[in-house]
């Protein structure tokens, strides 16, 4: 971790935050479809929470250094807890309703089933959700999304992983796959989609560095427990990131909360947050499953047939929505990071190709949706690059040139302009 900036302790009872996010079709078609989707899935990696319900009133804690703070939560060794976390984030997206249906691969049809995490825990990028989370260890732990009628639950209880969605009565099974946990060393879920405030909090300590402020800013109360507030900002121009507030368990150093507000001001975009909390070890039967009577059960080694049978395409970490280009546009030849820290951004592809046919549309319905959604976000630009579309989120933003080029990161429009005229 970089040196940090001298300690500062008021009675404030502000709780902002922030993380940076990374990364990602003629093959200008291409990318104009895949790059907006690919935004909202980078998002996804910066999920947000409703304001907590935080106490009123501040403790009166003992001071405390950033440096302290840091190695309180590196220290502590909590794996047994359960509690309730809200989940809130405002990306700014239109709201498109099943505008964007048309591209989602459908159940049975080579997609990921309603019951499976890859792209289940994905809807956790949009909008507010409650979350029942228990852990005992890294190797038991569940996660449960209450809807509206139901519940989907994401179980892991050491050699295997159960996920039940109770709406569609849809089970997701895998063997010797790990699920991810609040632990320290906790592996990753399914969807690799933080969940807890300490996942949030792991993440963004680790990228800190020498580009990042970080200071100790007074104490609150969460879930009726005394908390550290540490702030961590962007000390570079340019970032989306205007800081991450993190509230740290004054007695365990668990991250109680975690919220991300934009440079640019407003609501936070990522607000994550116990609103309970008990670290008192779970039930053995909190990590018990059996699929019920008449359930479908889809086995984890099926479904992978059933997409390699289809001929889809390995891309990592997202699969692409079923829209096409995105594969060719995260693995492109030419691709590189530039610049560091918070104002890091992406680049797909080599300046100056050609563009290439699309040859993988899912036909009008599709294009149109697709179409809808990026007239919605896009912003034409030029510079002696050439000329392009920004794609904007209120976190994450992409540029895409003419001749294909992707630029993308959690930096401003501006920063993504001046990137690619430097890049020629």
């Amino acid at each position: 971790m970089a040196p940090y900036e001298s300690n500062k302790t008021s009675g404030a009872d502000s709780e902002s935050g922030a993380r940076p996010a990374r990364p990602r079709a003629g093959r200008r078609r291409a990318a104009r479809y895949a790059v907006p989707v690919t935004v909202v899935g980078v998002a996804a990696a910066t999920i947000g929470l409703v304001p907590a319900l935080a106490d009123s009133g501040d403790p009166d804690l003992p001071k405390i250094s950033a440096q302290q703070l840091i190695e309180k939560i590196a220290a502590s060794d909590t794996e047994q807890l359960s509690g309730t976390v809200k989940i809130s984030t405002d990306l700014g997206l239109p709201d498109f309703g099943d505008a964007l249906s048309s591209f989602v691969p459908e159940a049975g049809e080579g997609g990921s089933g309603s019951a499976d995490p890859q792209s289940k825990l994905m809807e956790l990028a949009s909008g507010t959700h409650t979350l029942r989370v228990a852990a005992d260890g890294p190797e038991r732990t569940k996660l449960s999304i209450l809807g509206k009628g139901s519940e989907y639950s994401l179980i892991q209880n050491e050699g295997d992983v159960w996920a039940y969605d109770s709406g569609s009565n849809q089970v997701f099974h895998a063997k010797d796959v790990t699920a991810g946990a609040p632990g320290e060393d906790a592996p990753k879920r399914g969807a690799d989609v933080p969940a807890t405030p300490k996942e949030f909090a792991d993440e963004v300590l680790q990228a800190a560095g020498d580009t990042t402020s970080v200071t100790v800013d007074g104490s609150s109360r969460v879930a009726g427990r005394d908390a550290y507030k540490l702030v961590l900002k962007p000390k570079q121009a340019g970032s989306t990131v205007g800081s991450v507030q993190i509230a740290v368990d004054a007695k365990t150093g668990v991250p109680l909360k975690f919220t991300l507000v934009p440079a640019s001001g407003g609501s936070a975009i990522v607000d994550v947050s116990f609103t309970k909390v008990d670290f008192a070890k779970p039930a053995a039967s909190t990590f018990d499953f059996t699929p019920p009577k008449g359930a479908e059960v889809t086995e984890a080694d099926d479904l992978a047939d059933a997409k390699n049978d289809k001929g889809s395409e390995d891309l990592g970490r997202f699969d692409g929505f079923g829209l096409p280009g995105l594969g060719s546009a995260q693995s492109g030849a030419g691709s590189k990071t530039l610049g560091e820290g918070w104002s890091t951004i992406a680049r797909i592809g080599e300046p100056g190709g050609s563009a290439a046919s699309d040859e993988s549309g899912r036909g009008d319905e599709g294009a149109g949706a697709a179409q809808q959604f990026l007239d919605s976000l896009g912003d034409e630009v030029s510079g002696s690059f050439g000329s392009g579309t920004v794609y904007s989120t209120r976190l994450i933003n992409a540029l895409v040139t003419d001749d294909g080029t992707v630029y993308v990161g959690a930096v401003t429009k501006d920063a993504l302009v001046k990137a690619a005229n430097s890049d020629r």
